[in-house]
């Protein structure tokens, strides 16, 4: 077996027409090795499901605070700081007189380590995209830089009708939806895109001989060494 440049990974030729054991985008790993193997893997891919749930709830809650009811980020945000210092005040208040447990504040509630897997995986993921975009603009990968111009075409046009708040939540939603539909469905999805590379292939070494092999070109003249 032997890894081709393109969308799939195969171990056929694209000529015969049949493509197996193919994997989208390339990747030789699990999607959950490739989504970082950590917890934000775990998290993309529902396997745990209390976080991702909450998740969830937390960016719809938002995104309705935002974007329906029209809250002002630094009202809603000093109106939620204001509610959970009252909380605290009265429970501590309440746990004196009433001798009952006060509420525990932990010392750290953002690890550090959490913001680190997160970038980790984040750089890692954009920095290969932007080196796969870049191979395809230089001719080595024509399917992924096809599909790559593709969708930017596609978010430009959503985008001229949606606003930031909704594309944000939009790509929340298909990273929490997308990765989870892709593991469950994963040889379906993996067989519809080698057919789709082995076409767009196709297509594009008859386009390639069809116009730029018939452009004349003239005798290459020898460097003279001096």
């Amino acid at each position: 077996m032997h890894r081709k440049s393109g969308l799939v990974y195969s171990s056929d030729s694209d000529d015969n027409g049949e493509i197996r054991s193919a994997k989208l985008f390339g990747r030789e790993r699990p999607i959950h090795h490739v989504l970082g193997g950590g917890k934000v893997a775990d998290v993309l891919l529902w396997r745990n499901r209390n976080v991702s749930a909450a998740l969830l709830v937390a960016m719809t809650v938002i995104w309705f605070l935002f974007e329906v009811a029209e809250y002002n980020f630094m009202t809603l945000l000093c109106h939620i700081s204001i509610s959970i210092l009252l909380i605290i005040f009265i429970w501590r208040t309440a746990a004196e007189i009433f001798g009952f447990r006060p509420p525990m504040i932990p010392q750290m509630i953002l690890h550090e380590n959490t913001f680190r897997q997160v970038a980790s995986t984040v750089h890692k993921r954009l920095n290969h995209f932007i080196s796969r975009v870049l191979d395809g603009a230089s001719g080595r990968d024509f399917p992924f830089f096809f599909l790559t111009i593709i969708c930017l075409y596609i978010l430009s046009v959503i985008g001229t009708y949606f606003s930031s708040l909704n594309l944000l939540y939009l790509g929340f939603i298909c990273l929490e939806t997308l990765p989870f539909l892709y593991e469950r469905f994963e040889e379906d999805v993996d067989h519809l895109a080698g057919k789709i590379s082995t076409e767009i292939k196709r297509s594009y070494r008859k386009f390639v001989s069809q116009f730029f092999n018939q452009i004349p070109r003239g005798p290459v003249k020898d460097k003279k060494i001096r």
